[in-house]
Parts: C-alpha cells; structure tokens; sequence
C-alpha cells in the first residue's frame, strides 16, 4: 500500500511547499524579467542595494501569489493529477494558515516598496488586482494565461521605473516581450492539464487555441523574439546581446519542434517550462554584456 510521504513532514516544510519554494524555476522565471528591467534600465549594472528588493520582492509576490491561487483553487486542485497534493488541496493546511501566509507574503512584498520609486509603488499597488484575481480568470476568461502574463509584465515596469522613475520606449518593447514569453511558457505549462481542465470545465489558452496550440506557442515566442530585437536596436546594444538572443531563439525554434507532434510525451513540457528558465538567464547576460561593451 503506498503511503503519502508528505504526511508526516514539519509544518514549516509544508508552508514551503505551499510558496512553492520547493519548485525554484516558477520563482526564478518571475525573477527574470524583473532583472532584465532594472539591468537594462541602468544601462547595465543597477545599484546591489535595489537588485536585492527586486530579488526579495520577487519571491515575496510569487510566494503570495501561489497561495492566492491555491486558496481559489483548493476544490478544484484535488481533481487535477499534478496538483492534488499540493497542502491546502491536501488538507495538509488549513484555509486559515492558507490566508495567513499569503498575507504575510503580501506585507513583505508592501514593505520593500518603500525603497522604490513613487511610480515604481503605485505600480506595485495596481499590481495587486491582477495578481489577486488571476486564479479566478479560468473560471470566466477563455484565456486566462493573458491575466497571469500581464501580471508578469508588471515586474518589467516596476523594476524599470524603480531605477529611472519612468517608463521609456525600450520599457514597453520588453514589456510587451515578457508578455508573449510568458504567454508561450504559460502556454505549454497548460497542455500539461488540458485534459483535467476539460473533465473539470476550466479554461486554458491550451483549450482555447485546441490543435493550433502548439502554433500559437510557437508565433507567441515569434513575437517575443521581434520585439527583443528591436529593443536592443533601439538601446544599441553591443553583439552580445544579439548572440545570446540567437541562442534564445534557437531554443524557442527547438521547443516549437518538440511541441509539434499530435502527442508529445507528457515529460516535454515540464521539460520545456524548465528550459525557459535558462534560456531567460542567458539573455539576462546578453543584457549586461550589451549594454557594457
């Protein structure tokens, strides 16, 4: 007879697991574009002082975010393969600590505000619906990777904002390329569930876009890849810049191929969310490089 191995564990690992701290690619992948902001804001290298908010303010709002999502979806995640064992669909916790926890999260979040700038805070604030509200969005919107993509781009514009005090032309192209990134990601994250969600009557963009799935990933990185190219030929980036966004761009052409299959092995897109992770972080340095050099 198998056994939950969960079960048993301290409850301060279970409130890790509840923030996903466990799972470090979905809070490095949040991470990522709030660090190509304030990388290329600053013309390369930002004062350490504010990469460290934008690193804590990342994983306290991702944190919370998580939470969010499983206090909204604690009936519905115990009839989905993946996140059946996720604490509060587990029961592992209680509703309670559930709301505890993410408001915690959500202070620490509001605290580090106060070394940003005032455009930078109220756009923290008009932050917090979207975040809020997201987990509701697949209960009335048929493609509510659209509301978690916008909530991604707002770390462009609070971390761009935070170190010039406004928003520039190049802050809308990478707003507008972290939208159609994460919108390709988020895409493939839910072919991964398209079949519970259709048993249990949520919608995706997995299920909106149907067999042209794996197109509409495939133009949404497309579009990511036009728009970072012209905003390193509007910020004049150097050619390290334009070799790492090649690399990007290969593994996005390669993802696409592996997607294209009728059935792709269930494994692919884990693999695939994971791979996006790396791929930002080597853009990430392409940015500083380019911007120095």
């Amino acid at each position: 007879m198998l056994t939950d191995p969960t079960k048993h564990e301290p409850t301060w690992l279970t409130i890790v697991r509840l923030l996903r701290w466990d799972k470090p690619a979905g809070r490095l992948i949040l991470m990522i574009p709030a660090l190509w902001a304030v990388v290329l804001a600053a013309r390369g290298v930002p004062p350490l002082p504010l990469i460290g908010v934008i690193v804590l303010g990342t994983l306290a709002t991702s944190g919370a975010g998580c939470v969010i999502n499983d206090l909204w979806d604690r009936d519905i995640d115990p009839r989905v393969q993946r996140t059946k064992n996720r604490p509060l669909a587990a029961r592992s916790l209680t509703v309670q600590t559930g709301f505890v926890v993410a408001l915690v999260g959500m202070l620490c979040a509001y605290g580090l505000t106060f070394y940003l700038t005032p455009l930078s805070f109220w756009l923290s604030v008009a932050a917090v619906p979207v975040i809020v509200l997201y987990p509701s969005a697949k209960r009335v919107f048929p493609v509510p990777q659209l509301v978690l993509s916008i909530a991604w781009g707002f770390a462009v514009l609070i971390s761009w904002s935070a170190v010039t005090g406004t928003l520039e032309q190049p802050t809308w192209l990478l707003w507008g390329a972290t939208v159609l990134w994460t919108l390709g990601f988020d895409t493939v994250y839910a072919m991964a569930d398209r079949e519970d969600d259709r048993r249990i009557g949520v919608n995706s963009s997995a299920l909106f876009f149907g067999d042209r799935a794996s197109l509409a990933v495939g133009l949404f990185f497309g579009g990511a890849v036009a728009l970072l190219a012209a905003l390193g030929g509007v910020m004049q980036l150097s050619g390290s810049y334009w070799v790492t966004l090649a690399i990007a761009t290969g593994g996005w052409a390669w993802q696409y191929t592996q997607l294209r299959p009728q059935r792709p092995p269930g494994s692919i897109y884990g693999k695939i969310f994971r791979q996006n992770v790396w791929l930002g972080f080597v853009l990430l340095v392409g940015m500083i490089a380019g911007s120095l050099l």
